[in-house]
């Protein structure tokens, strides 16, 4: 009996034993760490011996650079978003442009040589390469006017790139350990670590963290297995550039004088006479001719004589509205053609003795331009300034569809950003409204003064305001403003006349800051939001409140007599 109950044991035993193998085998594989390295060129995404990976910040890029001849080459679209803005990629003409505070930087592909002004350079190695559509720049080069720092790496090919150099978030491993793919031990490993590896802390989640290592590696590593967390500077000798603007020497009171024909500029004494404490005049002489960038001018050297005998300064102002035949997009995306522009302008400045320009530049395309308009203004600004010509740009009032005329950067390179802040409402607008309504404009101006610095801004203001008709037959809610049509265009003393002659009582609009009047004749409903001497001091108290450069005003001609009182003692009261 007990031979057989010992026959029958050890069989069990030795399935026991099996099975408590086969339990520890699985316990091993469940709770061991993977010890399997991952393909790092994989996850890089790295498949040839010319592409780069590019780690930004601690963040892995899907954007790639290329390596030629040892030297690594960034996308120019990478550089332009991410390292340097101001970086200009001509692709009509296959050239490179970088414009200094001070330089114009030009570069042509396939060339070690480049031009700063006139002088020709050479940098060693090919500066700028192409292929099909792309355009790859050598990241020394833009290093050099770029605040970056950057280290390359071997094995797979990578470079790291920094940009941010304040509270950096860092840590230390404290043992040694892995920086594996994803969060998990059963994840592959990306980088063996040593106890005191110096790490980026990228984000710490409840029993991982995403880390990056010094040589670019990005991962995930235990909780447990680092420490000292802390935030640290990183040194960096960039140094910003140092832009110079001219300055006027009191507020600006400006305005603009539209002047269409050569023989009208033999007005200008009675014009002048007309106004008071004006220190800026801006003729409406040149115009945006033909697609090659050249001028039409209607300008008169007495004309100048005579503002500078009565210590009035000469702003010639240049359009793009005069022509419409010309493709103004065309002019400024071509370089040889924006050249010629920005020549024509100092050449007329120069021939006709002006002490400024201002640029009026409206309805662009911004799809079309993108960077191309502030690569003038950045161009023009360098010519200026040789010429000690004051540079003033006008500018609607900010908003999405026009970032692209790029206010913040114009500050740099402008002396005035001159905001047209009328034309609130327009005569492709839905509804009826004010022309320049307070609480527009002073919205207008605090999102002006939020990319530039209060000491440039002129602040625009309009002589006018338009009224508006709707016939009465479709009038069926008269207080809405829907469904209304330009009239006519009115200036201060028209705009007084047609109250008188109306009948209308005046409604003091608070948020507006504006009289308002309606009235109806035999067929329409009439409304007109007032601009007079009220609406204007409150604009330019405004002004002064916000400590602006000064104002201009559209345009000479449409203001009352009694206005001038009202602007010069507001503009100069202490």
């Amino acid at each position: 009996m007990k031979k057989t109950i010992s026959k029958l044991l050890i069989p069990c035993a030795i399935v026991f034993l099996l099975i408590c193998i086969i339990m520890g085998i699985f316990l091993y594989k469940h709770f061991s760490p993977n010890k399997a390295h991952a393909d790092i060129s994989k996850t890089y995404g790295i498949i040839t011996d010319e592409q780069v990976a590019i780690l930004l910040d601690n963040n892995f890029e899907s954007s790639q650079g290329t390596l030629i001849n040892g030297s690594v080459y960034l996308d120019y679209k990478f550089i332009h978003k991410n390292l340097n803005s101001r970086l200009y990629w001509d692709s009509n003409e296959n050239k490179l442009l970088y414009t200094t505070a001070k330089d114009l930087i030009m570069v042509s592909p396939d060339s070690s040589n480049y031009m700063v002004n006139r002088t020709n350079m050479n940098f060693g190695k090919k500066i700028v390469v192409t292929s099909g559509n792309n355009c790859y720049v050598n990241v020394d080069f833009i290093n050099k006017y770029s605040n970056f720092t950057y280290k390359y790496y071997k094995n797979p090919s990578r470079i790291v790139l920094t940009t941010k150099f304040s509270n950096v978030d860092f840590c230390l491993s404290e043992k040694n350990t892995q920086i594996r793919v994803l969060g998990g031990i059963k994840s592959p490993i990306m980088k063996d670590l040593k106890s005191g590896d110096k790490l980026r802390l990228i984000k710490q989640y409840d029993n991982w963290s995403k880390v990056m290592s010094e040589d670019g590696i990005i991962g995930y590593v235990k909780n447990n297995a680092i420490s000292d967390v802390t935030k640290k500077d990183i040194k960096n000798n960039f140094k910003k550039e140092n832009f110079t603007h001219k300055r006027f020497n009191t507020t600006i009171n400006m305005a603009w004088h539209q002047v269409t024909s050569p023989a009208a500029n033999s007005n200008i004494s009675s014009v002048l006479a007309s106004t008071k404490k004006v220190n800026v005049i801006s003729p409406t002489w040149f115009s945006l001719n033909d697609n090659n960038g050249n001028l039409k001018s209607i300008a008169s050297m007495d004309y100048v004589n005579f503002c500078h005998q009565q210590n009035v300064q000469v702003w010639g102002l240049f359009s793009n509205l005069v022509n419409t035949k010309v493709d103004t997009s065309y002019v400024l995306t071509h370089t040889s053609t924006r050249q010629n522009l920005v020549n024509q302008i100092i050449s007329q400045a120069i021939q006709y003795n002006l002490d400024g320009v201002n640029i009026d530049f409206e309805s662009l395309n911004g799809r079309k331009i993108g960077d191309s308009y502030i690569q003038f203004i950045r161009e023009l600004s360098l010519k200026c300034k040789d010429n000690h010509l004051f540079l003033s740009v006008d500018n609607y009032t900010p908003s999405g569809y026009t970032n692209f005329y790029n206010r913040k950067e114009q500050a740099n390179f402008a002396d005035y950003i001159c905001i047209m802040a009328y034309d609130e409402h327009t005569t492709t607008s839905e509804s009826a409204g004010s022309t320049a309504s307070y609480s527009w404009v002073k919205n207008g101006i605090e999102n002006t003064l939020k990319e530039v610095p209060a000491n440039q801004v002129i602040m625009g203001v309009p002589f006018y305001s338009r009224l508006w008709f709707k016939p009465l037959s479709n009038v069926e809610d008269e207080s809405s403003n829907d469904g209304y049509k330009v009239k006519t265009t009115l200036g201060l003393v028209g705009m007084q006349k047609l109250i008188t002659d109306s009948k209308a009582t005046k409604k003091w609009l608070k948020d507006e800051g504006q009289y308002y009047i309606e009235y109806k004749d035999n067929t329409n409903l009439y409304k007109l939001w007032i601009e007079d001497n009220k609406s204007i001091q409150m604009k330019l108290k405004l002004a002064k409140d916000k400590k602006l450069a000064g104002a201009s005003f559209w345009k000479l001609g449409f203001e009352d007599m009694s206005t001038w009182d009202t602007i010069s003692k507001t503009m100069f009261s202490k």
